[in-house]
C-alpha cells in the first residue's frame, strides 16, 4: 500500500447518490477505495428509492458511520420534485454536523439551475464543493483529499491578515491592533476562506477556476469571478491603507485559476 492509501486508511466516505450502480459511480467507488478509502453507500430498502427514502438512509448512515467526509449528489431521480434534493439532504446534514465536509456531484454545469444549487449551498455554514458529475475518478478523489484536509479555524495571511473561520471574519493587524475588516463577508468572505485553505496545505497551490466557480453567477463565470476577486483585494487593501496590485495578494494564473500568497 502507498503512503496515501496508508493516509487515507480507516476514513470513511458516504456515498449518497441514486445511480451508485452505474459504471460512473463504480469507478469512483473503486477509485476511492485503491487509494484506501473506506466507502459506505447508502442504499434505501426496496428497488425503487425516493429522494425522501435516500434523506432518511442518509442521516441513519451519518449517525451510525460517522463518516470523515460525504459525496452527494444534487438530483435524485426523473421527477422535478427531487431536482435538487441533494440541497434538501445536505442542509439536514449540516443541521446535525456543519464540520463534515461534502462533495456535490452536479450534472448542472451552467444556468438557472446551477445558479439555483450554488445559491443554496453557499447558504449553509459548512465545507462544501462542487464537482462535475463526469469528472474522472481521479479528480474525484483528489477533491475530496482537499477537503478532508481543510484549513484550521485560523489562517494567518502574512502577519496582516487573520481569516476566523469560527466567527465568519477577517481581521485586519495594523501596529499590533486586530480589527474586523467589515466589508469582507458572504461571497467574498468565502472566496478568500478557500484560497487561504489552499495556502494553508501548501504555500503556492494554485485554486483552479473549477473549484473557484460556485462563486460567480452569469453565463460568463469567470468574468464575475474575477469582478470579486477584485472587489476582496480593494476591500482587504482599504483595511491597512493599501493597494494591491495585480501581482500581489491574489494572482490570477491565466487559464489555470487563482492563487493567494503572503503579502510583503
Amino acid at each position: 500500500m502507498n503512503n496515501l492509501s496508508e493516509k487515507n486508511k480507516n476514513q470513511k466516505i458516504l456515498i449518497v447518490d441514486d445511480e451508485h450502480m452505474s459504471d460512473l459511480m463504480r469507478s469512483v467507488l473503486r477509485r476511492l477505495e485503491v487509494d484506501g478509502f473506506n466507502t459506505i453507500v447508502v442504499k434505501p430498502k426496496g428497488n425503487m428509492g425516493t429522494g425522501d427514502e435516500y434523506e432518511i438512509q442518509t442521516l441513519f448512515a451519518l449517525e451510525e458511520h460517522h463518516p470523515d467526509a460525504i459525496l452527494l449528489d444534487v438530483r435524485f431521480g426523473e421527477y422535478d420534485t427531487d431536482r435538487f434534493k441533494g440541497l434538501s439532504i445536505l442542509k439536514k446534514i449540516v443541521e446535525r454536523n456543519n464540520k463534515i465536509p461534502v462533495l456535490m456531484f452536479t450534472q448542472y454545469a451552467q444556468g438557472p439551475y446551477r445558479d439555483t444549487a450554488v445559491t443554496a449551498t453557499l447558504s449553509v455554514d459548512a465545507n462544501v464543493d462542487f464537482i462535475d458529475k463526469l469528472a474522472s475518478p481521479e479528480e474525484v478523489v483528489l477533491r475530496l483529499r482537499r477537503l478532508i484536509g481543510s484549513s484550521p479555524e485560523k489562517v494567518m495571511i502574512g502577519d496582516i491578515f487573520e481569516i476566523d473561520s469560527d466567527n465568519s471574519a477577517v481581521y485586519a493587524i495594523v501596529d499590533g491592533k486586530k480589527e474586523i475588516v467589515k466589508d469582507v463577508q458572504g461571497m467574498k468572505l468565502e472566496i478568500l476562506k478557500e484560497l487561504a485553505a489552499a495556502l494553508y496545505r501548501s504555500e503556492g497551490e494554485l485554486v483552479p477556476f473549477s473549484k473557484l466557480e460556485r462563486f460567480s453567477f452569469g453565463e460568463d463565470s469567470r468574468a464575475s469571478l474575477r469582478v470579486r476577486i477584485r472587489e476582496l483585494k480593494i476591500s482587504l487593501g482599504k483595511s491597512i491603507g493599501r493597494e494591491f496590485s495585480a501581482n500581489e495578494l491574489i494572482i490570477n494564473v491565466r487559464n489555470r485559476g487563482y492563487r493567494l500568497i503572503h503579502p510583503e
